[in-house]
């Protein structure tokens, strides 16, 4: 199955989309990438999950990419007396390690690690932002705060910190053991929350040691200055708008998105554009026009993928969600401005000989317009390197290990075939021309390109290029 457009869609699966048969569905309406959540998953449903995407992968012999997303460390306030208080503007309200229920003077806040980190003047935001507090007075087992923006707040309601670096892991033991149970359960890529830190990464790649790509979700602004350094460690980021909205002014996320965007260009690792991309199509069978909108900007700039969430996992219309986030992609791609845009942020390859193949490869496509470039990639790095180049024809990956198709999913431009590997360069090129021709990217006397680490096998070894005519499907010359 092949898609008509470079833009990746990632969709969330949950309750209302989590039978076999609709996840079939969402696949043939444009998802490439699926996501789970185990912020409200427990193994043996992520099992399950896994089980049924397989069954789809095989049934339509496409890799599909799984992304398990880990719900991090939570920060939340203890309970109260009558389950809720109203605390007021301008007031005093105390947080403290008493763990007796609160009222609408204090209550209790179980991470001493809070207590550690916080100073004067930073602020707290409880329950997505609703209410915001600033510290006054920090003391061991007690902070004073004054109210900015006040409210009803009720049992274990959220704490952030925008302003504060907390001394806490990403990964809680619960992450620890979604972790390793995704893991075993065969998954491409792991999704962490709330990362403030390179270290955060690094963490989290001692225990995947590369059975998984890892992504970083960048939602809160600790991330955000430190973004470079977070860049270097992780193989892919999210922009997580809901919480990074949260955490800082939303006025201030587009050009976050922004930055991240060119960043990963540059890196030439993937982005994914995620939260309230289509949020009305969870009561809705259409979007807002704004909504269409932003997908489009976002598009536009080159992102690798656009995500749905509760859209998929929870709404009412979740095939319908998917079915027009891919139509956006395809009318945003067909339009004149699109490759321009997409070109305006091109950079120069890294002083490489593998990343030089690569913008050649694009150079001589575009020259000669050839049908397709078509690359053989063991580890995925010659994929991403072309994906990097964002060229105007089509990328055609072919690689013999299914993990490897299945990390490409997410990146644009790609379409993956899985195939053994070539015995030989002639069989290489033959089999690359034959493979263009049997997935209707070139038609017979059409050219290719092919691209490729030679000797064969060899990761990350980009090195060899070369221009082939297309036969009518027995192969190239």
């Amino acid at each position: 199955m092949r898609r008509q457009r470079r833009t990746k869609v990632v969709a969330t699966l949950g309750p209302a989309s989590g039978d076999r048969a609709v996840i079939g569905r969402l696949f043939q309406a444009g998802a490439d990438v699926f996501r789970i959540n185990m912020s409200h998953t427990n193994h043996e449903r992520m099992r399950e999950l896994v089980a049924s995407i397989r069954e789809v992968e095989a049934e339509h012999n496409r890799p599909i990419g799984i992304l398990v997303d880990l719900q991090g460390p939570k920060l939340r306030l203890g309970t109260f007396k009558d389950g809720a208080a109203e605390i007021n503007k301008g007031q005093d309200f105390v947080l403290d390690a008493d763990p007796a229920p609160g009222d609408a003077t204090r209550v209790q806040l179980p991470h001493p690690e809070i207590f550690a980190a916080i100073k004067p003047g930073d602020s707290l935001l409880i329950d997505d932002g609703k209410l915001r507090l600033v510290a006054t007075e920090v003391a061991a087992q007690r902070i004073v705060t004054q109210v900015e923006v006040g409210g009803k707040v009720s049992n274990r309601k959220g704490v952030s910190l925008p302003d504060t670096v907390i001394p806490l892991a990403a990964l809680a033991p619960k992450d620890i053991a979604d972790l390793e149970a995704a893991l075993d359960a065969g998954v491409d890529w792991i999704a962490l929350s709330f990362i403030q830190r390179p270290e955060d990464i690094a963490e989290a790649k001692k225990i995947t040691r590369g059975r998984a790509a890892v992504m970083a979700k960048i939602e809160k602004p600790q991330a955000v200055a430190r973004l470079s350094d977070i860049l270097e460690l992780a193989d892919a980021l999210m922009v997580a708008r809901g919480d990074l909205g949260v955490e800082m002014p939303l006025e201030k996320v587009p050009g976050v998105q922004k930055q991240m965007t060119r960043a990963c260009r540059r890196a030439g690792k993937p982005v994914v554009v995620a939260t309230q991309m289509l949020e009305s199509m969870i009561a809705s069978p259409v979007p807002t026009r704004a909504e269409v909108s932003d997908v489009a900007t976002a598009i536009f700039d080159g992102a690798d993928a656009v995500m749905l969430s509760a859209e998929s996992a929870s709404g009412q219309y979740p095939v319908e969600a998917v079915a027009t986030m891919n139509r956006i992609a395809e009318e945003v791609e067909d339009d004149s401005m699109y490759l321009p845009s997409v070109h305006m942020l091109q950079t120069p390859p890294e002083r490489t000989g593998a990343d030089a193949i690569a913008a050649a490869a694009r150079q001589v496509a575009e020259t000669l317009d050839l049908s397709a470039i078509v690359c053989w990639t063991v580890s995925g790095s010659t994929g991403l390197r072309m994906s990097r180049e964002r060229p105007n024809c089509p990328i055609v990956a072919i690689s013999p290990i299914d993990a490897t198709g299945r990390k490409l999913s997410v990146a644009w431009g790609i379409h993956c075939v899985i195939d053994e590997d070539a015995k030989d360069q002639d069989d290489m090129v033959e089999r690359a021309c034959r493979l263009a021709f049997k997935e209707r990217f070139a038609k017979a006397g059409q050219r290719v390109i092919i691209v490729a680490g030679v000797p064969l096998g060899t990761p990350g070894a980009t090195n060899f290029m070369r221009i082939a005519y297309v036969g009518d499907g027995t192969g190239g010359e």
